[in-house]
């Protein structure tokens, strides 16, 4: 399938591999290339020569086209924005900030850059400041979310911006891709359906607690902060949720959040870590290797896209 965004980035399917701190490591990334996607590597709060040692360990198991996702609050942001630059990365994708001090530094090493927005006003900027495509991320989204759904934000900054909008939040198939498409995006990101990858280095603990959720079992934490968290829910969200409404202040709430989703990733424990994870966490059913997840993704999508609408009977009619 070709669309905009595979032609930006030189891929076989317009799907992204979201960038998701402690899962998004050199060999999820790498597998989801090497399938024909684009994998991301997540730098989340990591240091700069740990994301040096992530994009090498990348390159030495792919020579398709990768990215690192860069979280602008990382104290060393702006070294691994020089890291990127200097190790040849192809895509990088940003959060938690505006990137444009950045902006030309990457243009001049040939990098696409793709900021992830959940507003029209910020894709507009975006633009201005030189983006190559942005990434609409709906409050469908595990992790930190905004404030829009999916199906409202998509073709409201598809019709704000000239350059390719990726849609995220809440896909999770061929369905979801299809839908997005028919929204005015390019392709999508994806991030919870890559959790359980055979590639994925997550915590089997975690991968069956995804596997087993449904639909209603997420849940946001965080809103009296400002910075909103979708995770599944756990003992660790129902304490979160208990401070919140008793007035708990940032310091309170931040030392619980502390390491919980280092804990969940990387030890297994879904009681108390943060178990993030978006709201299509009911539509995973099974572990899959990154060929099988995009092959059965791309083969729904144009099944779909082939066919027409389903109306009933003389709907459509002059």
């Amino acid at each position: 399938m070709k669309t905009k965004l595979t032609e930006l980035l030189g891929i076989r399917y317009p799907v992204i591999q979201g960038g998701m701190a402690w899962v998004a490591e050199h060999r999820l990334a790498s597998a989801v290339s090497e399938a024909g996607g684009l994998g991301i590597i997540g730098a989340g709060g990591a240091p700069a020569a740990f994301v040096r040692e992530e994009i090498r360990k990348a390159r030495e198991l792919t020579d398709r086209p990768f990215g690192v996702n860069l979280m602008l609050m990382n104290p060393e942001a702006d070294e691994i924005a020089e890291i990127i630059a200097r190790e040849g990365v192809r895509v990088v994708t940003t959060g938690a900030g505006n990137p444009a001090k950045y902006m030309v530094r990457w243009k001049e090493a040939g990098i696409r850059v793709i900021p992830v927005v959940a507003s029209t006003a910020m894709a507009k900027l975006m633009e201005r400041a030189g983006a190559d495509a942005v990434v609409a991320e709906g409050m469908e989204s595990g992790g930190h979310i905004g404030s829009l759904t999916t199906m409202a934000l998509v073709p409201q900054v598809a019709d704000a911006v000239s350059i390719p909008v990726i849609a995220a939040g809440g896909i999770g198939d061929g369905r979801g891709l299809a839908a997005a498409l028919m929204l005015g995006a390019a392709g999508v990101q994806m991030g919870t359906r890559f959790v359980v990858a055979r590639e994925s280095i997550v915590h089997p603990n975690y991968k069956e607690k995804l596997i087993k959720a449904k639909d209603i079992d997420s849940e946001v934490t965080g809103m009296s902060t400002g910075h909103p968290v979708r995770s599944l829910r756990n003992r660790m969200t129902r304490e979160y949720l208990r401070l919140e409404q008793e007035g708990a202040g940032f310091e309170e709430l931040e030392k619980l959040g502390l390491g919980a989703l280092r804990r969940a990733v990387m030890e297994g424990d879904v009681v108390n870590g943060t178990v993030m994870a978006g709201q299509i966490a009911g539509m995973v059913k099974q572990e899959q290797t990154c060929q099988e997840m995009l092959e059965e993704i791309m083969a729904q999508a144009e099944k779909l896209l082939r066919q027409p609408p389903v109306l009933a009977a003389g709907e459509g009619e002059m």
